[in-house]
């Protein structure tokens, strides 16, 4: 697959993950729903400009965007998570600091 497809197909999921139409994603980010048509199916390649827009948008950073690791499922994050836990298990201090970042999230 070409960088403009899987550019494409990352916008998409970051607009679906908004729970935005074409349309409203568009207005949000500065471009025209055409456009974002366009970049969404990979006709297009995404202006830097526009990246920063979704970046802005989205507050997520650039390496969020190229990784996309947080589109997945929520299923699928909860299972890598559950297979990381249990690979360290024997790890007090890793288990002791993964407990902390929690804690310190769930206090946000």
């Amino acid at each position: 697959m070409d960088i403009k497809k899987l550019l494409g197909i990352k916008i998409k999921k970051l607009r679906q993950k908004e729970g935005l139409t074409q349309e409203q994603f568009a207005e949000k980010i500065g471009i025209a729903t055409r456009t974002l048509a366009g970049l969404e199916i990979g006709e297009s390649f995404v202006s830097a400009n526009t990246i920063e827009n979704i970046l802005k948008y989205c507050n997520i950073t650039l390496e969020d965007f190229i990784i996309s690791s947080h589109l997945r499922p929520t299923s699928e994050l909860l299972d890598d998570i559950y297979k990381y836990l249990d690979n360290i298990k024997d790890n007090r201090k890793k288990i002791e600091n993964i407990y902390k970042v929690i804690m310190s999230l769930s206090n946000e």
